[in-house]
């Protein structure tokens, strides 16, 4: 399946929440023999549903509907991610989808990586490559996010320190920095940064609109941003003020 129909079928449903196989065909002028073969593929990546000739966009609590939204600038800003990290390396990751697209190029990549991450989704997300080995921090389990929180974290952090950490963020305020929306998950996440020597965060540029809830970090503590071409030009400035690098793809 080439990548760009994949993108467009996913952009479509997104949009439309329910779209018949014959009316994607026809939107991509392809036979709907090929078009089914793209949502089986798509469906089998978690990233859609398939029901009685209708493709239809996941349930939203769904952790595989936050991966399908804005999903080709996510999986250009994993690619530019993955281009940091070198054969044998060991990384942290947070959560997120952004995060879950970077560990899965990784493994397609077939470099041999050590993955410490909090996030449950990631590592089954990943678990088939057998190139990447996984380190599944412990602590208090969210259901929602699908990731460990809490002191027991914080405790088996202690024991790795690693060159990069690789996270998503909630939100952006131009005299602040950047922002989670979720105290625990936010806390945790400072925890890791702890034991890392780079930060970098992986994001849309939609994150960069307006703040969440709780500040995540603060300008000087990031070392570098990768995002989407539609980032604001101010945005842009603020970063280049601070000294944070800023990758756009």
């Amino acid at each position: 399946m080439k990548l760009e129909r994949s993108e467009r079928i996913l952009e479509i449903v997104n949009q439309k929440k329910k779209v018949e196989v014959s009316d994607l065909a026809k939107l991509l002028m392809v036979s709907k023999v090929t078009i089914r073969k793209d949502l089986k593929n798509l469906e089998a990546h978690g990233l859609l549903k398939r029901e009685h000739g209708f493709a239809i966009i996941n349930n939203p609590d769904n952790l595989n509907y936050r991966l399908a939204q804005n999903y080709p600038e996510k999986l250009r800003i994993a690619k530019m991610a993955a281009s940091l990290v070198k054969d044998q390396d060991t990384i942290m990751i947070e959560s997120g989808a952004t995060c879950a697209l970077l560990a899965e190029e990784l493994g397609k990549q077939g470099k041999k990586i050590t993955i410490i991450t909090v996030s449950y989704f990631i590592t089954n997300h990943v678990a088939k490559y057998s190139n990447l080995s996984l380190i599944v921090l412990g602590g208090q389990y969210q259901v929602s996010s699908q990731v460990v929180v809490g002191p027991l974290v914080k405790t088996s952090l202690r024991g790795f320190h690693v060159e990069k950490l690789f996270v998503g963020t909630d939100g952006f305020d131009p005299q602040i920095g950047f922002f989670g929306d979720n105290l625990m998950r936010t806390e945790t996440v400072r925890n890791m940064a702890q034991q890392a020597q780079q930060i970098i965060i992986l994001t849309d540029s939609e994150k960069f609109k307006k703040p969440s809830l709780i500040q995540q970090f603060s300008f000087d503590e990031v070392d570098q941003v990768i995002t989407d071409n539609q980032i604001t030009s101010y945005a842009q400035e603020v970063l280049k003020n601070n000294q944070v690098k800023l990758s756009i793809v």
